[in-house]
Formats: structure tokens, C-alpha cells, sequence
């Protein structure tokens, strides 16, 4: 059990998908404008990796190792991505259009978001077992929504005080997130 709790603590805080791995950066930076699409984006990418590390370990294991074919994993992995991604935003769509048009184009990006892909490959990558690849999944995800709405809380709090012209927008953005990154990497020592 101390195991699960080290593999969520690392996947949230020491190896943080976004912050630690590089993963991700375009829905990151692009949906962290508000907090509300923040939190709609990290739920579905928690959601959407947790189901894709779920049926890709299957996959992997009974199917492209069984037939010899693994050297189509990233081929499969993609297409198992972009079903899913397809199923959450006809939910959204339907469920909740505030949220659906307030994601706009970067929910579509989750298909090509590398971190997804990533989480499904790095369990592949640490032969985790079926349960471990689960957690590690949702920790992973939820690594990457606390940095969303870390980055998102404070970008809303910066429309309201002044910057100079050349920092507004996506530069400091990138200011953020890289401090963001440089704090994160204190946990590392955490991991020895």
C-alpha cells in the first residue's frame, strides 16, 4: 500500500506530468486563462487518462505483445486517444455546452496532447501492472489539473494588476510556468 501512496506523490508532485516531464504545454498554457476552464480541462484529461491507460494496458499486454506487434504501440495508443477524446466532447457537448464552448479548440487537442500519450507509454515504459498503470494514470492527471489550476488562479489574479505590454498574454505565461516548474522541481530531493 506505502507503494500506491509514493506513486501518487511522485506522479502528482516530483514527476509532475506538465511541470517535470515538459508534457502537455499546449492545452496547459492555453486553457489557464480562467479557473472554470481550468477545472473542466483537467477533469477531462484526468478522465481521458485513466481510460486510455486502462484499455492501452490491455492492449499492449493481450494484443500487440501476444501478436508480436509492438512496434505499432504509438500508432494504437493515438487512435485509443482520440476515440476517447471524441466520446468526451460529445458528452460535453451535450451535458454541458458552457463548458464544451468555453474549451473550444483545445478540447480536440487532448487527441494530439503528448502528456496523455505519455502517461499511457511511461506505464508501458515502468512494465507497471494494471492497477499500478491505473493510479499512476489518475495521479498523473490530477498532477496536471492541480499545475492548471495553480497556473489559472494566478493568471486571473494578474488580469487585475498592471504588466508591461511585452510581458501580457503568453509571455507571462511562460514566466509562470517555468517558476511553477522551478518550484515543483524542490520536491524532487523528496523522491530520493
Amino acid at each position: 500500500m506505502n507503494d500506491f501512496y509514493l506513486l501518487i506523490l511522485t506522479a502528482i508532485f516530483i514527476n509532475n506530468i506538465v511541470l517535470a516531464q515538459y508534457l502537455g504545454n499546449c492545452p496547459f498554457l492555453g486553457t489557464s486563462k480562467s479557473m472554470a476552464t481550468s477545472i473542466g480541462m483537467g477533469a477531462a484529461v484526468i478522465f481521458v487518462a485513466v481510460m486510455a491507460t486502462a484499455i492501452t494496458w490491455v492492449l499492449q499486454k493481450y494484443v500487440l505483445v501476444a501478436l508480436e506487434l509492438e512496434f505499432v504501440q504509438t500508432i494504437v495508443f493515438i487512435l485509443v486517444i482520440a476515440t476517447l477524446v471524441q466520446f468526451v466532447e460529445i458528452f460535453l457537448k451535450k451535458i454541458t455546452p458552457p463548458l464544451y464552448d468555453a474549451l473550444g479548440i483545445f478540447l480536440p487537442l487532448i487527441t494530439t496532447n503528448c502528456a496523455i500519450l505519455g502517461i499511457a507509454v511511461i506505464c508501458q515504459r515502468n512494465a507497471y501492472e494494471f492497477l499500478e498503470s491505473i493510479v499512476f494514470a489518475a495521479a498523473s492527471g490530477l498532477g496536471f489539473w492541480l499545475a492548471l489550476v495553480i497556473l489559472a488562479s494566478i493568471r486571473e489574479r494578474l488580469e487585475t494588476t498592471h504588466l508591461p505590454q511585452a510581458f501580457r498574454g503568453t509571455p507571462i505565461a511562460l514566466v509562470l510556468a517555468g517558476l511553477m516548474s522551478l518550484a515543483f522541481f524542490a520536491f524532487k530531493g523528496m523522491g530520493s
